[in-house]
Parts: C-alpha cells; structure tokens; sequence
C-alpha cells in the first residue's frame, strides 16, 4: 500500500512535462541549431560577423542549450532549489578552474624557453 502512495507521489512532481512540453522544448532546441547552423554557413562566411564574436554568439547558443537540455530532459527543474543551486555552483566552479587551467598552460608555453 505504501508502494502506491510513492508511485503516486512520484508522478505529481513531473505533471509539467507533458508530451506538449516535450515539444515544446523540441522546437527551441532545433530554432537555436538552426540559429548556429545560419552563422555558421553564412553569416560568418560572408564576413557580416568577426569570427571571435561569432565564438562567443556560439558559447552563448551552446550554453542556452545546455540549460534546456538539462532542465527539462533530465527533470532538473522540477528538483528542489537546493540541488538547482549545488550543481549549478558546482559547474560555475568547473568552467572557473578549466579557464583558469587554460590561461595558465598557455602562459607557461609562451614565456618557459624549451629544453
């Protein structure tokens, strides 16, 4: 009986992904592809965007994707705002350390004379 109750429990905590919701989502994820697949082929070819602002146009499309991808496609927004927080602190500390990790090794190659 207390099997039922937590089936029950379970299924009213992910009501707002509906198969419409799923669609939904679908789309703004194929738009933002579309978006990038158009910069790519030809606003950047044709010279209408530099290509350091067209990486940055790319990270930004990436990271959008990234949210609704995870939000939705692996229920992390119907998770408490405590999990929300952790993870998404977790990750701004990862992106933080990588960067850092790159502009440091890139620095030792440029100024360290080779043996």
């Amino acid at each position: 009986m207390s099997d039922h109750a937590h089936t029950e429990h379970g299924h009213g905590e992910h009501e707002g992904l509906s198969k419409k919701k799923i669609w939904q989502v679908f789309g703004i994820l194929l738009l933002i592809t579309l978006i990038e697949f158009f910069i790519a082929l030809w606003v950047l070819p044709h010279g209408y965007m530099s290509h350091g602002f067209g990486n940055f146009v790319y990270i930004a499309l990436t990271l959008l994707k990234a949210f609704y991808i995870v939000a939705y496609f692996m229920h992390l927004k119907y998770e408490k705002l405590g999990l929300q927080l952790a993870l998404t602190v977790s990750f701004i500390f990862i992106f933080y350390f990588t960067t850092l990790m790159l502009i440091e090794g890139g620095y030792l190659h440029l100024h360290m004379p080779l043996v």
